[in-house]
C-alpha cells in the first residue's frame, strides 16, 4: 500500500518578505499513523526535489515531528521529491494534501498534480488534505465537475487567517473559495481539531486536526469507513 503526500515548492509568504512553504506537524502526524502500520509514504511537489519547509512549524519539542524529522528514510525522500509526471497512479491507494501557506501559490495551478489525484480517486483511492492543503482540491475536478461540489469538507478558516495575520498576504480566501466551488465547509472552532470524511475524501482544518486526519486516513485505507 502506497500513500503520496503532496508538498509545497513555493517558499515566499506573497510581499511579506516572509518565508512560508510547508507545514512540518501536518506532514508529520499523517506520515506516523500510517508508518505504524507499515504503509509507504513518498513525497510529490510541482517542481520535485527538495521542498521549502515554514520555519514557523519547525518544532522538534513534538516528539512525533522529531521522529519524522530525523528518519533518515523520509529525510531522503524530502530532500528528492518526485513530480506528479514520475508517478504512475494506479500504485497508489491515497493522496494527502500537506498544508502551509507555501501552497495557496502552486497548488491550484499545477494541472499535473490535479490530474494525478484525479486519477488516484478514480480508481477509487482517498483524497485527503489538511489545513492549507484543501488549495489542492480547489481546482481538482473527476468527471469534469469539482471533486468538493456537494461534499462536508473542512479548510483553513477566513478567522483563523485573520488571527494568524495573514489574510492581507495570502492571494485569497481558502474558504470562501471552496465555497464557490460547491463545497459545504464546515467551519469549527479556532485551533481545534476538525476533520470531515465525505465518501473518499477527507478533509481537516487546521494543524490540530493532522493527528484525527491521519487516524481516519488509516481507517478508511483500512475499509474501516464508508467508501462511495
Amino acid at each position: 500500500m502506497k500513500v503520496l503526500f503532496a508538498l509545497t515548492s513555493h517558499g515566499e509568504l506573497g510581499k511579506s518578505n516572509r518565508q512560508t512553504g510547508w507545514y512540518l506537524s501536518e506532514a508529520a502526524h499523517p506520515w506516523k499513523a500510517l508508518h505504524e502500520r507499515g504503509i509507504h509514504v513518498d513525497f510529490v511537489s510541482p517542481r520535485g526535489g527538495a521542498c521549502p519547509l515554514d520555519p514557523t512549524s519547525f518544532d522538534l519539542s513534538d516528539p512525533v515531528c522529531k521522529q519524522f524529522w530525523e528518519d533518515p528514510e523520509v529525510q531522503r525522500r524530502l530532500m528528492n521529491t518526485i513530480t506528479a509526471n514520475q508517478v504512475d497512479a494506479n500504485s497508489c491507494q491515497a493522496i494527502h494534501f500537506v498544508g502551509g501557506h507555501g501552497v495557496m501559490w502552486d497548488f491550484p495551478s499545477n494541472i499535473p498534480l490535479a490530474n494525478l489525484a484525479a486519477r488516484i480517486y478514480e480508481h477509487g483511492g482517498i483524497i485527503s488534505s489538511v489545513c492549507h492543503g484543501a488549495a489542492g482540491l480547489l481546482n481538482l475536478k473527476v468527471q469534469g465537475n469539482y471533486i468538493v461540489r456537494g461534499k462536508k469538507v473542512a479548510c483553513f478558516t477566513n478567522a483563523e487567517e485573520d488571527a494568524v495575520d495573514c489574510t492581507k498576504w495570502v492571494p485569497y480566501s481558502l474558504e470562501n473559495c471552496m465555497k464557490e466551488r460547491g463545497a459545504l465547509v464546515q467551519v469549527g472552532d479556532k485551533w481545534t481539531s476538525n476533520v470531515i470524511v465525505d465518501g473518499r475524501v477527507i478533509t481537516g482544518q487546521n494543524p490540530q486536526s493532522a493527528t484525527e486526519l491521519g487516524k481516519k486516513l488509516v481507517e478508511l485505507l483500512n475499509g474501516s469507513l464508508p467508501s462511495q
